[in-house]
Formats: C-alpha cells, structure tokens, sequence
C-alpha cells in the first residue's frame, strides 16, 4: 500500500506559480493592445466610418422570418420570401469580399426575433470592441442576446451593454471622426441609453454629442452617411439645424438628396462605404447614383428588395467589426 504523504506546516503554495512565485506571468499588456495583436481576440474595431472596410458580420435570414402575423406586427412592410433574402445576403457577401473585407455569415442557433437581420442596430464597435444596444421596440427585446453569442463566437469582445431603463441602437450612432461620435436621440435611442454610451466612449478618450432626430426617422444612418473624412451625404427632407451644425463644424461638405421614390422606398442612401469615395449602394437608384457620381464617390450596385420589404437597407443589415488602414 502506497504510503499517505500528509502536508507539512508550511503553506503548500507557497514559491509555486500559482500563488505568484516563479513562473507566475502578469498580464501587463492592455486590452487594447491585445485586440490589435489579434491572438486572444479576433482583430477588430471601428474609429471611422470611412476608412478601409476589413470586416462585417450578416445574419443569414432563417425561419425566425416565416411568421404567422401580419408584417407591421414585426414592424415590416411586406411579407418576404426567405430564400429570395438569403440569395441576396450572399450576393452582398461576394460583392464585399470582391473588396477584400472578411465576411461572417452568422446563423443562429435557435430562432431570433425577426429583425435580427438588421444587425447594425445591435452594436457599435469601438476600437476596443462592441458595446451592445438594447432595442427600442418591444418587437426587438431579446435580439441583444443573440448579438451576444454571435459576438462572442466571432471572437469580437464586448465592452458594455447597455442596460437598465436604456435603449440605444447601433445605427443611431456616427463616427464623426477618430475622437468624436454623433448620437441620434429619438423612438429607438433614448437619453439614458445614450447616457451610458457617452460614459463608455468617455473611457477610450472619445467625446459623444447628441443630436434630437426629427419625427420620422428611423435612426440618424437615415438622416446622413459618410462617405469620406470630408464628405457626406444627407437625407434633405429629414435634415435637422444640429446634425447639419455637428456636420459643417468638423468641415463635412454635404450632398443633399432629395426626397423621392428612390431615397423614401429604395433606400438609396442607406449605402455601405467600402473606404474613401467608394461605396456600395442598393441597386435601382439612377438619380442618386448619378448624384454620388457627380461628387467623385465610385458606386457599386446590389439588389436588397427582400430588405426593403422588411424596413431596412444595406447599410440596416451590415454589423461592422473593422475598417482600418
């Protein structure tokens, strides 16, 4: 029989590693760095709405979307035809990687709500990560946690989540640039939400402004979207004295569209800048795109009707993870 070594007086731990002896490793380097090293976390982060796009992540649309109740009820327009959504979310993948950005195509374990597909409303990235929203809408409560797991499947770390009486969507907020971020208060981000994402944003060293948007509108993505460090294009109808103040103040110039069939039911301004004066815009919008043509941006085209159908755009379903140099 194997003899019982029984412990002496001394502490076991003591001198070992894990009770700080040799061996033992501090963690010195900061969470920052660690993202942009890229081996604890997949590399990530957003300071632009411009620069170089490197990665998105898409919902694939699944049977969260063959509903029984009437569209509005999941406050849609039209009922969609699911596989026509999914043969235009791949082809919205293709166009992208064509452009080098790395693309994830997320498919949900178990159902979502089903405007999960609009993923840029669900966080905002930072350079450090994501801050999660919290929804607006009754029909969207319980999206964040799907947002949660994909994040964290991704690799993409998660800074904050906005919680308690807050809500704030991620489309509601615009890097202005490295140091600034615009904030659209109104039905889908409210005071308190954008309260707790001015104190995040305060801890990387970056300033939040808020905006009041006017009836009407969505998310602030649907009054203006940038298309280079020093340009920018606006929603004419929906263009408020403060968000065109915040706009001129950091010397955006402003391509004003103008209300129309193209801009109200095409969403042509809900495009996705692949980097400076390039964008990728919803197919079936001459008039803008000749507009954006005019100014210098390079436009490229891809059809988003089942999208449309559902109350949102290109931009509405893009959950960007990184643009960078």
């Amino acid at each position: 029989m194997a003899k019982i070594r029984r412990p002496g007086p001394e502490d076991p731990l003591s001198g070992r590693a894990t009770n700080g002896g040799e061996g033992y490793r501090p963690r010195v380097a900061s969470h920052a760095a660690e993202v942009c090293e890229g081996r604890l976390w997949t590399r990530c982060g957003v300071s632009s709405e411009v620069a170089p796009l490197r990665a998105v992540m898409l919902a694939v649309p699944g049977a969260e979307l063959d509903f029984p109740e009437p569209p509005d009820r999941w406050l849609m327009l039209e009922r969609v035809d699911v596989d026509a959504m999914r043969r235009e979310t791949e082809a919205i993948a293709a166009s992208m990687r064509a452009h080098g950005v790395h693309v994830i195509l997320h498919r949900p374990a178990t159902p979502p709500p089903p405007n999960f597909l609009f993923m840029r409303d669900l966080f905002l990235m930072t350079p450090a990560g994501a801050v999660v929203g919290r929804m607006g809408a009754e029909q969207r409560a319980g999206e964040e946690r799907h947002a949660l797991l994909a994040l964290a499947s991704a690799g993409i770390p998660v800074v904050a989540a906005v919680h308690g009486s807050g809500t704030f969507e991620g489309a509601d907020a615009l890097w202005l640039d490295a140091k600034t971020v615009l904030v659209g208060v109104g039905r889908r981000t409210n005071r308190e939400g954008y309260a707790q994402v001015r104190r995040v944003l305060a801890s990387q060293g970056v300033e939040a402004l808020a905006v009041t948007l006017p009836k009407g509108v969505q998310h602030l993505l649907g009054v203006v979207n940038l298309i280079d460090h020093d340009l920018a294009a606006v929603n004419a109808e929906r263009l408020t004295r403060g968000i065109r103040g915040a706009l001129e103040r950091r010397g955006i110039r402003l391509i004003a569209l103008e209300p129309s069939h193209e801009t109200r039911w095409g969403r042509a301004m809900n495009f996705v800048t692949l980097r400076p004066r390039h964008v990728l815009m919803p197919a079936g919008a001459p008039e803008v795109r000749a507009t954006l043509v005019r100014a210098g941006v390079v436009c490229e085209e891809v059809g988003v009707d089942q999208y449309l159908r559902a109350a949102g755009g290109l931009g509405c379903l893009t959950g960007i993870l990184h643009r960078g140099a």
